[in-house]
Order: C-alpha cells, then structure tokens, then sequence
C-alpha cells in the first residue's frame, strides 16, 4: 500500500467508529482486567503494587469493593507507605473512549492513573479520597481520546504517597466507542435561599461524595456526605437561615451523570422528618444526642448568664466520625437542651477539632463589641487534607461571639498558637486569677502535654510540661476544693481517658503530689470537660464525658454521657474525686416508689410490681451473709460480689468496698445506657448498653445468703426531650 493511502485509509476507520443509529458500534478492546496470577507484560517498580494483581480487600484496609472479577490492581501491599508504580505496554489508541475503575487516595500527582503519549501525561485520574473516612469503593472512569486515536500510549499506575490515603486502585481498563455508564461527572447547581435548611438525602454506607455549598460573599463549605442514591435513611440540613436572599452554588465531585440524591437536594423552613425527631426507639431520653449526625467530644463547656453552653464534636452531614465542626446547644438546668446552628465549619486551616471556652469578663482579647461579654472558643485546626487548600500543621484559634452565642465570628489572625509538636490538639483554657493571665493546657504528643499562658487569648508563651503515664489528648486542668474547704485546694489534671493527677500549681509548673489515678470504670466515657465560669453561678464544678455509644439504624450517632458534679475528698488513699449526678437530674422524676427497710432472702423480689422504662434508683443495702447482692434492671445485671468487694456490670468490674458492711447504690436508667454510682461517688461507672425495649421488669436480689434493705427508693423519669 503506498504512503499517501494511510491517511485516507485511517480516516475511513475512525468514521466507522462513529456510532450511527442501525449501525453496530466496533467491539470493545480490553487493555487489562488483572484477572491473572500476576501482571504479565505490566512492569511494577517499588513495593506497592505488590507481586500481582490483588484478590480483593488488603490486611488492615477498609473493605475494598465495585471491582469487576476476582482481582484488581490494590498499592496497598505493605501498607500506605510503601510506594511505586506500575506502567502498561504500549499499545494503540483504536477507540474513542478508555473506560475503568478507579479508588483510593486523592491527589494529582501521587496517587493517580496517567495516559501518557511520547512520555507525556495527557489524561489523569485519581481516587475519591484525601482527608479521613472515605470509601474503598471503585468507581467508572472515562477519558474520551479520540483525538489521540492511532496513536500509541501506555498507562501508568502512581503510587508516591506514603500517608493517610496513600494508595492506589484500578482495574478493567478497555477501550470503547461507547462511555462507560456511571461515570462520574461534577455537576453543578445554583439556588436562591428562601428557606431556613438546605436538605440532604443520607444513605449510612454508601460512597461519600465531596460536596461544596458557595454563598455569596461567604467562605464555601466543603464536606463529604453519603448522598442518597434513592430512598434515604435520614436527611441531613444545613441551616442556612442568615443567608436569606442569596444564592448558593452546591458541587459535586465524582457524582454519578444520574443520581436521585443530587436531584432530591431540596429546601425548606423544617428539618425534613421533624416530626420523627426525639422519638426514634433508641433515642437517649435525658443525655443530650444531637438531632442528627455524628458527635463525639464535649467541647467548650461555658456558663454565662443562666445558659450552660455545650459545644460538641459533629459531623452534621453522616452518621460516622468526619467533617468535624462545633455544633451547639443551651440549657438553662443541664438538662433540656436547645440545639442551635453549628458554631464552627471548616476552613482553610483545616477542619475543627477539639477545644474549650471562656467568657472573656476583663476584654482582655479587645473583642468585645456591645453590652455583652465576650464568649471566646479556643479550638484546634486540624491542618488541611484536601478541598483544594495546602497541607498545613495542626494549630490553634480563636473564634468570639458577642451575642451569648448565637453568632461566631473566627480571629482574622488565626492560628493564635502555630504548631509546637506532633498532632498538638484540645486546648483546655482557664483563667489564673493570682496571675491575672489565661492558662491553656495542651496536648502534645503520647502521654505529654504543655501549660501556656496569655494575657490576652491571641499570644501564647509556654511554660512547662506535664506527662501523664498512659493517657493521652483532651486535657482538662482546673483548682478545686479539698472536702469543700475554698482555703484549701488542689489542682487537678487529666487526659482523655480520665486517669488524673492531683498535685500543687504556682502559675506557671503544675507538680503531681499522686496519680495517676481512673476517674470512671465504665465502657462509654471518654473525652470530658468541665464547665468554665461556674463561680458566677455556684461553683460546682459540672462534668460532662463524650458516651461512646453507636444507635444502629439511626439518623444520629453517639451521644453525651450524663453531666456530673466533680468533688475532690480525703480517703485512707490520699485525695480522690468522686462523681455525682447533678442535682438537676432530680427534675425529671414524676413518680416515687418508696420499699421499706427489710430483709431480702434469695428468691425474693421487693420491687416485682414495679415496671417502669426510665428509672433513677437510690439503694442502701447491707450485704449480711449473702454472696452477692444486686439489681436486675430490665434484663440488664447490676451486681456485687461481696467476698471480693467487686461490682461488675455487663464486661466491666469496678472495686467497691463494703462501708460498715454496706454498700450504698445510685442507679440511673436510660434507653441506651446506666449510669452507675458507688458509695456516695466514690465508684463511677457509666455503661453503654441497648436496653431491651420490651423488658420493663425490676428486680432487687440476694444470692447465697440474706442482706437487708436499709433504704430503697425507686423513681419513674419524664423524657427531658419537650416532645416526649
């Protein structure tokens, strides 16, 4: 054939390609599928790619998904840091479009698929993922080369990252004359708000998508959501309600060309299922749990002119841990709470982990801008990992309100505190009145941690360290009074873990005198803090944990544990804390049952007629000769095994000793949980279980032996929800 017929010829074979209707399109050339023992004609360079192609979900990943056959190509052998590559043989261009399936890290340059002409990257394709959570789901991909078509190219794998979301997932690469269905496309939509929410279809479990939410003249918000493809499992809102009359533009990255969530993204003046709110069958009836979404750690634990301000770590738009924002509530009795916007979203320095707050009474920050004292948030900016902004160290800010708390505005200045070490986070910030300064306390790294001090929030000068064996993150530092005596005190520090130190601080080294020692001897507490500014009320000093609790099949996720009033006593040990309900608690009882003193004998049961779902038990029992003693608390045991002087609920054993032969009880009964008090606080056992709902049965026994009822009272609780 003669030179100058190849040109015509070709042109020739690519009309063919056309797809034309009656004409059949050309068959489907398939590049690889990885189905074999190893990659064949692919080389692989480093450790990543592993010897061939992998059969599936790698040890330690998340459970990988939406390949075809029974391999595919999976970088993660050896873990996130191993790295390398793996390059394709050359082959033709014959098609208009390659088709394939692609997961795992998000980034252009480090954890890519690349089609590469003359050694020149003309096409590129990354993963979803770039900051925590995710999904290991692979999904369609398409490049339209006809422009490349006779051409010859290779593919080339890219693993270089050695971080979180440092690996790489591909397979079925085919060239076609047809675009893959499902691919994913980045569609965009603009709506004026007229309406208080933006609604948000959720499906727990499906493939996160990045959305971002632009609003005139506001910084955009960017977060990864489960958008509902389909009948939802709950709807998630954004309150949009200060931004009337303006137009917002929400994108999706990655979103499939049809997809019904994307449609379904809606407006409206009421979160969508209100009318279900509080009264989901697992729903926590007097600790607080947000209206939807995840939520972890207490933040911020304020009081200032009769409101109890809880901030809360919160994922407004999944059931599971990310996106962490601030999200809010008041209360004026640590108990009926008032759920407001979320106070702090993302931003460029990342997103918003843990911290504390403070009313700034003196100004000293400058902020104050009114008649109301300014509320201040200290927070950690958990460095960024995506959304188009560059990678930055974990820091600390500031965030002010005016307004008791409705509005928060972020320090123009911010970060107040650059990055001292490691994953450095919670700031725990008081003020040290004999200093006239502000005392922040931080957590570095491992078991250490670091007291700072400012005169005015923004500027921070560190002082000393503190190490705290076997605990780590969520410091909490405060002076309290030694058996309520003001004149003698002692400080108290402790981590997320609750194990604490007691000991002596002279504004500027906190000294352990003993410790550490456990606060609790539950299986849900974590992460507490305990309220700032309490003088101007009463002084207490009021505890609230983080209850790790899941609520499987609901809109929401983990909850509050109960607040509790801190006290520091003398023991035959040295000085130790005791925990108690907060008397607010008492609020909700709206029906007493009072048993007599008496003896109970084994197979006997004083409290037979009583059947009641949420309960508060106060019980004096002296335990005699019996072997164990306790409490049957709607099929949930609560018992005492008198010999070893041991408590055991569910999993969890606790030490309890006998006090003139007798143990006193406090019992606190919810849906999901009993909160479980020893001798007068001196035993704190907060437990995470489902209660059976259908079990309202109540039961008080001795085993072995017989005990007696010293006292014994019984109270039915109201739902602290107002809709309940």
């Amino acid at each position: 054939m003669k030179p100058t017929i190849k040109p015509l010829l070709h042109a020739i074979l690519c009309l063919s390609a056309i797809a034309v209707p009656g004409v059949r399109a050309a068959d489907d050339i398939l590049i690889a599928d990885f189905e074999g023992p190893d990659y064949g004609q692919w080389k692989a360079t480093g450790e990543a790619f592993g010897p061939g192609p992998s059969r599936g979900t790698m040890p330690n990943q998340m459970p990988v998904s939406g390949y075809k056959g029974q391999g595919l190509v999976n970088s993660f052998h050896g873990g996130d840091p191993a790295t390398g590559t793996l390059t394709s043989p050359e082959f033709a261009i014959e098609r208009n479009f390659i088709n394939f399936l692609i997961g795992g890290g998000k980034d252009a340059a480090k954890t890519c698929v690349n089609l590469l002409i003359d050694g020149k990257t003309v096409r590129n394709a990354t993963g979803p993922n770039d900051q925590p959570g995710g999904s290991e789901e692979l999904a369609p991909e398409c490049w339209n080369v006809e422009e490349f078509s006779g051409k010859h190219a290779v593919i080339q794998i890219i693993d270089q990252a050695t971080g979180g979301w440092g690996h790489i997932s591909a397979d079925h690469f085919v060239q076609s004359d047809s675009k893959a269905a499902g691919v994913l496309a980045n569609p965009t939509r603009e709506i004026v708000l007229t309406k208080r929410y933006i609604n948000l279809p959720v499906k727990n479990g499906g493939p996160k998508r990045v959305l971002t939410v632009s609003i005139e003249g506001e910084a955009p918000r960017y977060f990864d959501i489960e958008l509902a493809d389909g009948a939802p499992d709950w709807w998630a809102s954004m309150d949009v309600a200060a931004f009337r009359g303006k137009k917002a533009t929400i994108k999706a990255d990655r979103l499939p060309e049809t997809h019904a969530g994307w449609e379904a993204i809606d407006q409206s003046d009421e979160i969508k299922g209100a009318a279900t709110l509080y009264q989901e069958p697992l729903r926590p009836q007097f600790h607080f749990s947000p209206r939807r979404g995840w939520t972890n750690d207490p933040n911020g634990l304020v009081f200032y002119k009769g409101e109890y301000h809880l901030f809360f770590q919160h994922n407004p738009y999944g059931w599971s841990w990310g996106n962490m924002h601030w999200g809010h509530a008041v209360s004026k009795d640590l108990i009926h709470w008032q759920e407001l916007p979320v106070a702090l979203y993302p931003d460029e320095h990342g997103t918003m982990y843990s911290g504390s707050a403070v009313v700034d009474w003196n100004n000293t920050a400058g902020l104050q801008k009114g008649p109301e004292k300014t509320l201040v948030c200290i927070f950690t900016a958990a460095g960024t990992s995506g959304f188009g902004y560059p990678k930055c160290p974990f820091s600390q800010g500031i965030a002010y309100s005016n307004d008791c708390g409705r509005s928060w505005t972020k320090y123009a200045n911010n970060p107040v505190l650059p990055h001292v070490a490691g994953d450095n986070r919670d700031p725990k910030v008081i003020w040290y009145a004999p200093g006239k300064k502000w005392i922040m306390a931080l957590f570095l790294d491992g078991n250490g941690f670091a007291l700072f001090s400012s005169n005015n929030l923004k500027q921070w000068e560190r002082m000393s360290d503190v190490t705290v064996p076997g605990c780590g993150e969520c410091p909490e530092f405060f002076e309290i009074a030694l058996n309520g005596d003001k004149r003698n005190t002692k400080w108290v520090f402790y981590g997320g873990n609750g194990f604490y130190l007691v000991g002596k601080f002279d504004g500027k080294t906190f000294t352990p005198e003993s410790g550490p020692h456990p606060m609790q001897q539950g299986n849900c507490w974590y992460a507490s803090q305990t309220y700032t500014d309490m003088a101007q009320e009463d002084g207490r000093r009021i505890l609230i944990p983080w209850g790790q609790i899941g609520f499987p099949g609901m809109p929401f996720n983990q909850m509050m544990g109960l607040p509790v009033e801190l006290t520091l006593r003398s023991t035959r040990y040295g000085p130790r804390l005791f925990a108690n309900p907060a008397k607010e608690h008492a609020s909700l009882r709206v029906k007493s049952h009072t048993i007599e003193p008496q003896p109970l004998k084994p197979g006997e049961n004083p409290l037979a007629a009583v059947k009641a779902e949420l309960l508060d038990l106060a019980a004096e029992i002296a335990c005699g000769d019996a072997v164990e003693v306790g409490f049957n608390l709607r099929g949930i045991t609560v018992s005492y095994d008198v010999k070893k002087q041991e408590l055991t609920c569910q999993d969890k054993k606790a030490p309890l000793q006998l006090v003139d032969g007798k143990i006193r009880l406090r019992l606190l009964v919810d849906r999901t949980s009993i909160d479980i008090f020893g001798n007068d606080g001196r035993l704190y056992m907060p437990m995470g279980v489902i209660v059976p709902q259908d079990n309202l049965s109540l039961e008080v026994f001795a085993k072995g032996g017989s005990a007696k009822i010293h006292s014994l009272q019984v109270h039915e609780l109201k739902s602290a929800w107002p809709s309940q």
